[in-house]
């Protein structure tokens, strides 16, 4: 009778559910570098796009070159989480016909990518009255226990073990969005 290994004996076990990669969250910034109507139509592109109400965004100093003082509101953003995270990031992702630069993603995983115009969204049509605008991408991945820098009690620094690298992020959005991170 010949021994077989107790691993083949078991069958293979799925994967650590709590070493997964997911979103932790997603912001959609439009900087305008000015207050007024031109930044009132990018809040209502940017509440056409993603179904959020959006925040303003203040410059954090003055810049004489640029017109703009401290605490004038230059932009708008809104932060995505969960579900609609995840079903913004897919539609962004048709928007930009599902490719990704490598430099996009940084040395802790996450990563940017901007999108010229509203309407390189699927059912969105141009609207003279607001003109063009685009909008800036942040997601910021994980796995779970991120959460150990934000918690009130014994905040501590994200272990290494948590955060995801170049590599797997691109492998994550090469199964869960089937996209093609271009070299």
């Amino acid at each position: 009778m010949s021994a077989t290994p107790a691993s083949a004996a078991r069958p293979t076990e799925p994967e650590n559910p709590h070493r997964a990669i997911r979103i932790i969250k997603i912001v959609v910034n439009a900087g305008v570098g000015e207050s007024g109507e031109n930044r009132t139509k990018a809040e209502k592109v940017l509440e056409m796009i993603t179904h959020q109400k959006p925040v303003a965004t203040r410059a954090r100093s003055t810049n004489r070159d640029f017109g703009i003082r401290k605490g004038q509101e230059i932009g708008a953003k809104v932060t995505l989480r969960g579900a609609v995270a995840v079903e913004f990031l897919g539609r962004a992702f048709e928007a930009r016909d599902r490719q990704l630069d490598v430099a996009s993603i940084d040395r802790n995983g996450n990563f940017s990518f901007g999108i010229a115009d509203y309407t390189d969204f699927t059912g969105m049509k141009y609207d003279p009255r607001i003109g063009i605008h685009g909008m800036d991408v942040a997601v910021e991945l994980g796995r779970a226990g991120y959460r150990v820098r934000q918690r009130r009690s014994q905040p501590r620094p994200i272990p290494r073990s948590i955060r995801s690298t170049p590599a797997e992020t691109r492998a994550f959005l090469e199964t869960a969005f089937r996209v093609n991170v271009v070299e």
